[in-house]
């Protein structure tokens, strides 16, 4: 009797636990879209690395806590990454990682509200934008899009570079 019941306490906290899952390289994309002398132009990072508890049944019981690399910044020209690993706008050197971090999530119509916060060069701001998160691979698929201010984070000075940027994520995260 005291090994089923054992069995059954450790079933129920299984169920009401959310997925604790890491997100992993292969697979993720992490990319921007912004504007120089109104022209488009894209980027990447890469170096994905946190914790992601996530529990599609209880999504006020999940949260995210994540990384990635800043010196991974890819805008296919190695003299602009250069420039933009550089002291003016992400200063990889003192600042190697940008992380986002969840202090709600919340289920909206079959998909996600994330509010949380950003935090680039140290600096932190609030964010809210809606995600998906699809089963895939003993994990989940999450996407989702929002647009910040470069300015907001001290990312570079006035110049011909757009404020605003898109972000788009596509990050498998796997048990």
């Amino acid at each position: 009797m005291k090994k089923i019941t054992i069995l059954l306490l450790i079933l129920l906290v299984s169920k009401i636990s959310p997925a604790q899952l890491k997100p992993v390289e292969q697979g993720s994309t992490l990319t921007f879209n912004i504007k120089n002398l109104g022209f488009g132009v894209k980027g990447s990072f890469k170096g994905f690395e946190g914790n992601i508890n996530f529990d599609p049944q209880n999504a006020e019981g999940s949260n995210f806590d994540v990384t990635v690399n800043s010196s991974t910044v890819n805008t296919d020209n190695n003299l602009r990454d250069e420039h933009l690993r550089g002291e003016g706008y992400f200063d990889v050197k003192n600042h190697p990682n940008i992380r986002l971090v969840s202090t709600k999530i919340a289920e909206k119509n079959g998909s996600y509200m994330f509010t949380g916060v950003l935090i680039i060069k140290g600096k932190s701001q609030n964010i809210n934008f809606p995600f998906t998160a699809t089963p895939f691979a003993d994990g989940y698929l999450f996407k989702g899009v929002f647009k910040i201010k470069r300015k907001d984070f001290g990312v570079g000075g006035t110049s011909t570079v757009s404020d605003e940027l898109e972000v788009t994520l596509n990050v498998i995260a796997k048990k």
